[in-house]
């Protein structure tokens, strides 16, 4: 009954649970609340040893996690939520932090520890209020708070912990148990809220909101600047501190308050007055200094975590990680050919950006990893960072070049020959680029838009054919045509799925500027018309009317669509490789479209890689 009456407090607000726990989502759906799920990509990576008691440590990695979300999704996702949520559980027996194990020995040496004995279960939370400020900067308000709940173990036989150590739910549990699952049968009694330790601590929560929302004074909601502990991620580091915490000036004073008295020739005069005074947070740092913006920090740094995600890539570290388990630095290192030092260095970066995981030294994949960087993952991007690093990058690397000659920037200009460019290794990594990318891409492309009228299409330098693969799944009865050149097609073999019925699919070389196009009902373009200069655009476009019977066809084009106000950054960022052709907001599609006799057009932003158009001849 305690969280009722504040849901309706809650009502239109955009709440959010900074953590992917089921458990968690779990208990606050249980009880009514409405939230969005948007996992914390801070790395549980604080300095233990920093904090007086365990529960300061969980308390304070809840909150970055909470920070993390709110900065994230005010900065790059554009949408601020109202209320952030963040949490993090942990185990403690006298004292010491029980972390993960790293291996069945661990997690026996673990349970042997909790055996007999009653050990504590922290959970922190943070509550995190945010607005936007008129120049568009976050500010947040935290409440903070921990729930102690003590666990008594049973006395363990071996062939227990041994029975539910190799029932495998052990290695991804803080201390080596869960006790909502099967490690509810290693546990003797529970003093305490029983929900903290499955992993959320509902009823110390609900009261928390029942004091911010029925005791509406300011001091009910104590502000806290981010001054405990910075944390380290990819963009969103230090700068973002800085930029939120007036008391970070104060904390400066305060080191050099520290560093002038450390000397004998500190005074007791005015001096050691205003140190004092900074000490208790009496006296601020002048208003006038100047910090700079973390977005500059963001842009200027953000080609160093690209290049550490290619050089990662480049030499397979995320594949040698693969079901191997933690690694240490030194193994790592011995399986790509490395320096320690240098592969150290490497992996603790990947750590910070969130692409793998460290515990104890040792070295993991992170669930992202796994799913999207190791090369033979079914939704796997490796080739297309191998693409962007090899091909992508030198166009990048001489931009300013390209922008005063306002023309693409040309290999040969820079040492590279014809043979290089358009050789076969190129044309390799491009197909495989293409190919991951479209395999990631294709099911919100088939299914933007309803397609099943269509019995045929014909998927216009459709490459490999994964897009037509997805759109044959996704509609049995449709038969689709890959329409491109001769080298290409010679080359899709080795792409096709190996448990796929690839009946419904036919390769035909040609090339859609010169050749007669096969008829179709559908017709597509995935990432075509962005390159074309205007003459070739126009021809290409007016080839598909043609082409096209009005009622019964019509033209699926997939490209990133900009934004009415042109702000997209994904879209403007890929315009600078200075190639011949525009990239285009959906109203310009249209009245493109629309100048080719297409007098119903759709456009629909999927999220993804890719947008998709929908043009249809009435």
């Amino acid at each position: 009954m305690l969280l009722n009456p504040v849901i309706s407090k809650l009502a239109g607000k955009r709440v959010v649970l900074a953590s992917a726990s089921p458990r968690r989502q779990d208990i606050l759906s249980n009880v009514g609340l409405r939230f969005e799920v948007v996992p914390s990509w801070f790395k549980e990576t604080l300095d233990k040893s920093l904090f007086a008691a365990p529960q300061e440590y969980a308390v304070e990695t809840a909150k970055q996690k909470a920070l993390e979300v709110a900065r994230r999704m005010h900065m790059k996702h554009l949408k601020t939520p109202d209320i952030v949520i963040g949490a993090d559980t942990i185990v403690t027996l006298e004292d010491v932090i029980l972390e993960k194990p790293l291996d069945k020995q661990d997690a026996y040496n673990m349970l042997s520890r909790l055996s007999g004995k009653e050990h504590s279960v922290f959970t922190g939370v943070a509550i995190v209020h945010c607005k936007t400020e008129e120049n568009n900067q976050l500010d947040t308000d935290i409440i903070d708070f921990y729930e102690e709940t003590k666990v008594k173990f049973a006395d363990l036989s071996e062939d227990l912990l041994w029975e539910y150590i190799d029932s495998g739910e052990p290695m991804d549990k803080a201390g080596g148990y869960g006790i909502q699952s099967l490690g509810g049968m290693l546990v003797e009694s529970v003093h305490g809220d029983f929900l903290n330790v499955v992993g959320f601590p509902l009823n110390h929560f609900c009261k928390k909101l029942a004091e911010i929302y029925y005791q509406p004074s300011k001091q009910s909601i104590h502000r806290v600047k981010h001054d405990s502990i910075p944390y380290v991620e990819s963009f969103e580091n230090l700068s973002d501190v800085e930029k939120d915490c007036s008391s970070t000036s104060k904390n400066t004073d305060i080191k050099n308050a520290r560093k002038d008295c450390s000397s004998n020739t500190c005074s007791s005069g005015p001096s050691l007055q205003r140190t004092s005074a900074i000490l208790n947070g009496v006296e601020e740092k002048p208003k006038t200094a100047v910090q700079l913006p973390s977005k500059i920090i963001e842009l200027l740094d953000g080609f160093k975590a690209s290049k550490t995600l290619f050089a990662a890539s480049k030499l397979k570290v995320f594949d040698k990680l693969k079901d191997k388990g933690a690694l240490k630095a030194m193994d790592i290192a011995d399986k790509i050919n490395a320096s320690v030092h240098g592969t150290e260095r490497l992996l603790d970066a990947c750590v910070a950006l969130g692409l793998l995981e460290k515990t104890h030294q040792a070295y993991s994949n992170t669930e992202l990893a796994n799913t999207f960087l190791v090369s033979d993952a079914e939704f796997s991007v490796h080739s297309y960072i191998i693409y962007s690093n090899d091909n992508l990058w030198p166009h990048y690397n001489h931009l300013e070049s390209a922008v005063v000659k306002g023309i693409n920037y040309h290999h040969k200009d820079h040492g590279h020959t014809a043979e290089h460019v358009h050789g076969p290794e190129f044309q390799e990594h491009f197909m495989r680029a293409m190919h991951c990318m479209l395999k990631i891409t294709a099911r919100d492309i088939a299914t933007a838009f309803d397609l099943s009228k269509y019995s045929t299409a014909c998927d216009l330098g459709g490459c490999t054919g994964a897009l037509a693969h997805e759109l044959t799944w996704t509609y049995p009865e449709m038969k689709v045509k890959v329409f491109d050149l001769p080298d290409v097609i010679k080359n899709v073999t080795q792409f096709q799925p190996e448990k796929s019925d690839s009946s419904c699919i036919t390769f035909i070389s040609g090339n859609f500027l010169d050749d007669a196009l096969p008829k179709a009902d559908l017709y597509i373009f995935s990432r075509i018309l962005h390159h074309l200069p205007e003459d070739k655009l126009h021809h290409l476009l007016r080839k598909v009317s043609e082409a096209c019977s009005p009622g019964n066809s019509a033209l699926l084009i997939a490209e990133i669509v900009l934004d009415e106000e042109k702000r997209e950054p994904r879209a403007l960022l890929q315009s600078l490789n200075m190639s011949e052709g525009e990239q285009r907001s959906g109203t310009e599609y249209k009245k493109l479209l629309e100048s080719h006799g297409f007098n119903s057009v759709q456009v629909k932003n999927t999220g993804n890689f890719l947008d998709a158009i929908l043009a249809v001849k009435r």
